[in-house]
């Protein structure tokens, strides 16, 4: 096992103390957690398309009080193309500098929310940190519980300008500043 191996592991699992923590539940909580979660990013451009996909996402939501929080290593992003990767990491999120992107938010109307199966759709209101810059953001996502485990899923959109990503001057006509982005996660109860 490589080095770079061993510290994806430790940073990972420091994410999920750091998410624990950081929301501060109680021994009678109920949490959900995954560390497998998805999300995706896709940029139509006159140039070409952009997406990538990380699936090591860590996530935890406590059912007792609605509050959701994310995290994942920017490096974790997967390209189709080597050069999209290198460039993302290098000239846009700057990954070394800045490798963790972050929410932490609360479903609103918490107390009225009753998952079934067919789903339900939630407003969630809180953090998003990219690229060092925080933003609140809402999104809306649909949460659905079938026995132990929770399924959300969401998309919606952010701007690069409003985490200070910038793009060179080179090919600032040909991407574009808006980026959608999917987030796919599948909980399971801790014990």
């Amino acid at each position: 096992m490589d080095h770079q191996t061993i510290n994806t592991k430790n940073m990972k699992r420091l994410s999920i103390i750091i998410i624990l923590v950081g929301l501060s539940f109680t021994a009678s909580s109920q949490k959900y957690l995954t560390q497998s979660g998805v999300i995706k990013f896709y940029s139509e451009t006159a140039m070409e398309n952009i997406e990538a996909d990380n699936n090591q996402v860590s996530s935890v939501i406590n059912m007792e009080n609605g509050e959701v929080a994310f995290s994942l290593l920017m490096k974790a992003f997967n390209f189709e193309k080597a050069l999209m990767q290198e460039h993302f990491n290098e000239k846009y999120v700057e990954s070394d500098k800045y490798p963790k992107a972050k929410f932490k938010g609360k479903i609103k109307n918490f107390d009225k929310l009753t998952l079934t199966d067919e789903g339900s759709t939630v407003t969630i209101v809180g953090n998003l940190t990219i690229h060092g810059v925080t933003k609140e953001i809402t999104i809306t996502a649909k949460l659905n519980k079938s026995g132990e485990a929770i399924a959300g899923l969401s998309e919606f959109t952010i701007n690069l300008d409003d985490y200070n990503i910038k793009i060179p001057k080179a090919v600032d006509d040909k991407i574009s500043k808006a980026i959608r982005i999917t987030v796919s996660l599948l909980y399971e109860k801790l014990d």
